[in-house]
């Protein structure tokens, strides 16, 4: 009644679907992880270390496709992971945001990564009030003001977007009131 070599196609094609799924949720793994990495190094003033792992991520980043859909958004999450750690990277390093383009990633995985980046920024900028290096804090927010100030002339829908883009304000208004108290204190 049943035709077995159709379920035997079947089950091969779940089985090579489970393969391919299984791969790119550890090749996205490996890029979380790296992020992190990147951003910890960062935050210890490590350069050679997270010069090593951006080199690492770059290669691990042109074999992971971003744009399959297997049952897993693991893939876009690790890109925007990577947006956020190579903007740190780059913003500590040159002084600079890289594009979208520079870094070869889609519009909303960039934005996305954006909104994660403007956290370690705040972070940053309270490690660098703490070393009295109040100058660095005042740049930060300055820039973290300049991406909120464009996600500002979006419309963003209801969607994840427009909830990772309110971290973006609270980060901004942290990063105001430190700058504040340093302004009152006449630090700067």
């Amino acid at each position: 009644m049943l035709d077995k070599k159709e379920f035997g196609k079947i089950r091969k094609e779940i089985a090579d679907f489970d393969i391919k799924r299984e791969s790119l949720i550890q090749q996205s793994r490996e890029i979380i992880n790296l992020s992190k990495r990147i951003i910890y190094a960062l935050h210890r003033n490590d350069m050679k270390s997270a010069g090593s792992y951006v080199s690492e991520i770059e290669k691990k980043k042109k074999s992971l496709n971003a744009s399959v859909w297997l049952d897993t958004n693991m893939n876009q999450v690790a890109i925007q992971e990577y947006v956020e750690a190579l903007c740190y990277y780059h913003f500590i390093k040159y002084k600079k945001i890289p594009s979208r383009a520079s870094l070869k990633v889609d519009t909303e995985s960039y934005l996305l990564g954006l909104c994660d980046l403007t956290g370690e920024l705040t972070r940053k900028a309270v490690s660098d009030v703490i070393k009295k290096n109040f100058k660095q804090a005042v740049e930060i927010k300055d820039l973290v003001e300049e991406i909120y100030g464009e996600f500002l002339e979006f419309n963003l829908r209801n969607n994840e977007l427009r909830k990772k883009s309110d971290q973006i304000k609270w980060n901004l208004k942290k990063l105001e009131d430190i700058v504040f108290e340093l302004k009152l204190k006449e630090r700067i």
